[in-house]
């Protein structure tokens, strides 16, 4: 019985070639992008759920107010808080400190070996490795970070430092690692193998905690006071199995007011689960953002239920096709139980071969898309984790989309299926009632997406065309050692000085616009009192202004001493002068020194157009100018001045990538993530409408079915083909109306909300609206129009001929 059945099921699919297209491009394509969505979902919660008792670690973050209303949450902890954490709260197990390093340079003295920098080297104590357990391939795990300048590696880091050499062989060997002007020189006492599961735990070199052991050393890596806050110092707890988050908060709680001695204003220290590391702040960036992920599972399940409602459409109007095979099954004795299974073993054929396409246009989507997905992520179709959700999903869909259309094609009356006639309802019509309101939704969705849409593309024009403040064409930058030897930058940037193809040449340690920001606390006298402002500050040199063409509005571009100053107009504003030159000579404290005011510039966005500009202080402190900034001249050839530029940075600084970036570049990654939520809600949107597109087809299809000998009356009695379309698609003004009133409603709460996050930003452009709004109703009324002009035409006796 069963196998009949699905040969039944297999006949009418072939039969029916055009429901069976439009039925697998619907489903196909729902299901595709559903998968791919489940697989992002899975990977990106799979993250350090492998260690044990990941439940019950947490990593303490820090929650301050640096300003009135300005409150962060960071997953960085002052210094002190590690070292007394586990002594005063008893739920806690064990702990795990880590310091995390950037741009380490790695030497290995034995080899005369300069390995390069990186970005996987971490101060840690032996508690970590208690934590996050690894395999050790030599080495004590009890006793290998307990000395001062020791180290653990992991074993991708003694391929990469002892090539050909064994976990054993290399115990006691001397690693260097350069931070900035600290050398830290420590022995290898241990080797672990690297995690093969998904992790944010990226550090492949250990050294030990204790080497940061004298007041100097803490000093310079601000762990030396419960006042000072510094991000890279990590700290990790496993708690006891009968406490948790809550617990460990109001432990927090208690500790913190002990240790600020109950002042009203001090530090939060709360419990982040292990979990939800990867989407917070993770070591190299790869952090997703949950309300994206919500919102593309939001996107997927919109997708899949449209192509779902399309699938219940187009099968409810063309039941009257199969009318007759139902009335000569019932009359053979076929009860309604069996003809619901017999459609239903049809939808799932339908189903199982779209999930079958939908492995390929999965495959297509992704390529297509890759730039979207986590750097990591690595998409198989074809694993027991895709097989799965295709399984399941099948089952769930032929539920979903076969049980009502089963319903009604079997519920149908012998006698009038014999004739071809769907059963007849007086009054209120369930099955007409979902059709029409399936259709409204549909229509709801795309329209929502389709504004949406068009919002983000205004504002995203909008911010591309705002005047920055500062020249960002041909402007390049590489990075050069953090705290080098001043003597050797300065050498390198008058050798690039003298290069016909430049203009201007500035050591600085920030970008004119970036991600990064220097904020402090300023004060100056306005009116005999002194007032307390919150600046943005940028260490720059005297060329910084020149170079990226920022105007002057009086005085010079920067002094030679840090104790001379350049202000932005936003801080006369708050000083409450006018004339820029009313400032000059001005004394600002500022840090630990009293500095003058010996420049001001007009107002440039340092920042991306998501925030307003702030009362800014450019100063010069030459010590920590990291980076080489280079304005080429006109009408060069980009390619090869930048390559030239790469080659005199590797002459001076061997050992270093010296690569240079483009600034123009910098500014339009600000905005990557809002080109990626356009790019997904535009193919969502592509998606929607073609889904909805089909599936007014499909209603259109059963609406007309049903009016066949009305319109043929019609025409008989004069009606011309005008007349009968524009009578057929009335309705569907209608339909397509309230869809566009329903559509607005969310389209503007989202876009709003979206449109909140930019200090620079267009008003609402509600004639966009309109606009999509009639665009949908034309390509409706289009359909609508087609499918009635092939009925409004035909020959009205082949129709009443049985009558």
């Amino acid at each position: 019985m069963l196998k009949n059945y699905f040969i039944i099921a297999f006949r009418n699919i072939r039969r029916n070639k055009l429901r069976t297209f439009v039925h697998l491009l619907g489903l196909s394509l729902g299901i595709a992008i559903c998968l791919l969505i489940f697989n992002v979902v899975w990977h990106a919660y799979s993250f350090d759920k492998f260690h044990p008792d990941s439940d019950r670690i947490f990593r303490i973050n820090t929650i301050e107010e640096w300003e009135t209303g300005n409150i962060f949450q960071t997953s960085g902890t002052n210094g002190r808080l590690g070292e007394v954490i586990d002594e005063e709260l008893s739920m806690i197990e064990k702990k795990g400190r880590l310091y995390a390093l950037f741009e380490v340079m790695v030497v290995i003295p034995e080899q005369n070996k300069v390995v390069g920098r990186s970005n996987k080297v971490a101060f840690a104590n032996a508690g970590l490795f208690e934590i996050f357990q690894r395999k050790w391939l030599a080495g004590n795990p009890q006793t290998a970070l307990l000395e001062p300048n020791s180290a653990v590696i992991s074993e991708s880091s003694l391929e990469k430092y002892f090539p050909g050499s064994k976990a054993n062989e290399i115990l006691g060997k001397e690693i260097l690692w350069i931070d900035a002007s600290d050398s830290i020189y420590a022995q290898v006492h241990g080797v672990v193998a690297d995690y093969t599961e998904n992790s944010d735990f990226i550090f492949t070199d250990f050294i030990s905690f204790s080497t940061i052991s004298n007041s100097q050393k803490e000093d310079w890596y601000g762990l030396h006071s419960w006042t000072n806050l510094n991000t890279s110092s990590q700290l990790f707890v496993k708690v006891s199995a009968n406490s948790g988050k809550a617990s460990l908060d109001e432990g927090l709680a208690v500790l913190a007011k002990k240790y600020y001695n109950d002042s009203e204003s001090h530090p939060e220290f709360i419990g982040e689960p292990l979990t939800e590391m990867h989407f917070s702040e993770n070591f190299d960036d790869t952090a997703i953002s949950k309300t994206l992920l919500n919102g593309l599972i939001y996107i997927g399940i919109i997708i899949l239920l449209l192509a779902c409602l399309n699938f219940v459409n187009l099968e409810t109007a063309l039941a009257i096709n199969r009318a007759k095979e139902v009335g000569i099954r019932k009359t053979l004795g076929s009860d309604r139980g069996q003809l619901v299974f017999q459609f239903l073993s049809e939808t799932f054929v339908l189903v199982g071969i779209a999930s079958i396409f939908a492995v390929f246009m999965a495959d297509q989507i992704q390529v297509y898309f890759k730039g979207y997905f986590p750097g990591n992520f690595q998409f198989t179709s074809v694993n027991t984790l895709s097989l799965g959700f295709l399984f399941v999903n099948a089952l769930v869909l032929t539920g979903l989309t076969g049980l009502y259309p089963a319903l009604f094609l079997s519920k149908y009356q012998p006698q009038r299926a014999l004739k071809g006639e769907l059963s007849q309802t007086r009054g209120f019509s369930l099955g007409v009632f979902l059709r029409k309101n399936l259709s409204v939704l549909q229509f709801t969705a795309s329209i929502a997406f389709i504004i949406m849409v068009a919002v983000l593309s205004n504002q995203m024009k909008y911010i591309t065309s705002q005047p920055l403040g500062f020249s960002k064409e041909a402007v390049l930058f590489t990075q050069l050692p953090f705290m080098g030897d001043k003597a050797q930058r300065e050498l390198l940037a008058n050798r690039i000085r003298n290069e016909s193809f430049v203009e201007g040449v500035s050591l600085s340690g920030n970008l004119a616009s970036s991600n990064s920001i220097w904020t402090s606390d300023a004060y100056a006298m306005v009116e005999g009192q002194e007032k307390q402002l919150n600046v943005h500050v940028m260490n720059v040199d005297s060329a910084f202004v020149t170079v990226h063409e920022i105007p002057i509005l009086a005085g010079n571009s920067l002094g030679k001493t840090a104790q001379e100053i350049v202000v932005n107009r936003n801080f006369l504003k708050e000083l409450g002068a006018e004339d820029p030159h009313e400032v000059l000579g001005a004394v600002i404290r500022f840090g630990r020194d009293e500095n003058t005011i010996v420049g001001v510039v007009d107002n440039f966005n340092a920042r991306s157009l998501r925030e307003g500009i702030m009362p800014m202080i450019l100063t010069n402190r030459s010590d920590y100018q990291h980076l080489l900034i280079v304005k080429l001249s006109g009408q060069q050839n980009l390619a090869y001045a930048k390559e030239r530029l790469e080659f005199m940075v590797n002459e001076v600084y061997p050992f270093e990538e010296g690569q240079f970036t483009f600034l123009d570049e910098v500014v339009e990654g600000f905005y990557e993530d809002d080109k990626k939520i356009r790019g997904v809600l535009g193919f969502a949107a592509f998606i929607a409408l073609l889904i909805s597109v089909l599936g007014l087809f499909g209603l259109s299809s059963f609406t007309i079915s049903l009016r066949t000998k009305e319109i043929s009356i019609r025409k008989v009695l004069g009606a011309g083909i005008l007349q009968l379309i524009t009578l057929i698609s009335k309705q569907y003004v209608v339909l397509v109306s309230v869809s566009f009133v329903l559509a607005v409603i969310p389209a503007y709460y989202f876009s709003s909300n979206w449109l909140q996050r930019f200090a620079y930003r267009i008003d609402m452009p509600f004639q966009l609206f309109a606009g999509v709004g009639l665009a949908v109703l034309l390509l409706a009324l289009l359909v609508v129009g087609f499918h009635s002009y092939e009925v409004a035409k035909t020959n009205p006796a082949k129709v009443l001929k049985s009558e």
